[in-house]
């Protein structure tokens, strides 16, 4: 089969009709792509209710695997945490008496700080940007313009990405624990000065790290060394170094709440977050959907796409 124009026209009109012919695909295409913005915005609306402060939000398990470390739950609703009751059990953090665990209950009084997960309000601030960018590309861009569409394709692009890797975290953000301390009154009673608590997000997962803590010159006289140490007889006292497991942290020295500590107990729990794991889905079908789009129009385009791939 031949594919060759007849009558054939002479090479100026020829290019002539092949420009003409592809400002018309171009147009068309562009035309396109505002159906593929409602449908990117119908999905960045569903992964912004997957974060919206909705009751009665998720209730997730937090136990330690092989141990009695660790047990209790928490709720999230939206970014923040709204209920958590923690029962801790370690050497160095000495239960109340007449209890066998340390007990954590987050504070009911409304003056109490909200427990935020800032990775989650990362996230939901980047998808409001993503709408923004969709609602410029339908309404007061020019969307006639390829140059500008291929623009907030990109941009959109960017920011997904950055939503997703916001929702799998990094061990930097982990390793800095000691950076933000949660304010002890988030929880009621108070958290002890002993005890450091962090919760972060790492593939869509809910991770906690509990760390009991001790100041790096021993013989220092504080509150510090006491509330560890309080509840302990002397017997348990000498022999509590030969008992605490070895940990990562055991040779550093960390800046914690303007007093140099090392971390005496570690203990790491996670939980499976069925919404941030349905959330992460979504954000992939939406990368997908707008990395197809952007190839379309670079190649009616013929421009370089391969940062795309």
């Amino acid at each position: 089969m031949s594919n060759v124009i007849w009558p054939s026209l002479p090479p100026d009109q020829l290019k002539k009709a092949e420009e003409s012919t592809l400002q018309r695909e171009l147009q068309w295409l562009l035309r396109s792509l505002q159906g593929t913005f409602t449908t990117l915005k119908d999905g960045l609306e569903e992964c912004s209710t997957l974060l919206a402060p909705i009751e009665p939000g998720s209730t997730l398990v937090l136990s330690s695997m092989r141990s009695e470390n660790v047990k209790g739950f928490i709720t999230r609703v939206g970014s923040r945490i709204v209920k958590a009751d923690i029962q801790l059990r370690f050497a160095t953090l000495p239960p109340p008496p007449k209890q066998q665990s340390y007990s954590l209950r987050l504070s009911t009084q409304a003056s109490a700080p909200s427990f935020m997960i800032p990775q989650l309000t990362n996230t939901r601030n980047l998808l409001a940007q993503a709408l923004d960018v969709i609602d410029t590309g339908r309404w007061t861009g020019n969307s006639h313009d390829a140059s500008f569409i291929s623009g907030q394709l990109r941009l959109l692009l960017d920011l997904i990405l950055e939503a997703k890797q916001s929702l799998k975290g990094s061990d930097e953000l982990i390793n800095k624990w000691y950076e933000n301390p949660l304010d002890e009154r988030t929880f009621d009673p108070p958290l002890p000065q002993n005890l450091a608590l962090n919760l972060s997000i790492s593939e869509n997962a809910i991770v906690a790290h509990f760390r009991t803590l001790h100041l790096a010159q021993q013989n220092t006289p504080t509150s510090f060394t006491t509330e560890a140490l309080s509840g302990l007889s002397i017997r348990q006292r000498l022999g509590l170094a030969a008992r605490l497991p070895d940990h990562d942290e055991s040779d550093r020295v960390f800046s914690f709440r303007g007093q140099e500590v090392r971390v005496r107990e570690k203990a790491r729990v996670e939980s499976q977050d069925p919404s941030l794991m349905a959330l992460m889905a979504k954000l992939n079908a939406l990368e997908y959907g707008v990395k197809i789009a952007r190839r379309a129009l670079a190649a009616v385009m013929d421009i370089d796409d391969s940062e795309n791939d």
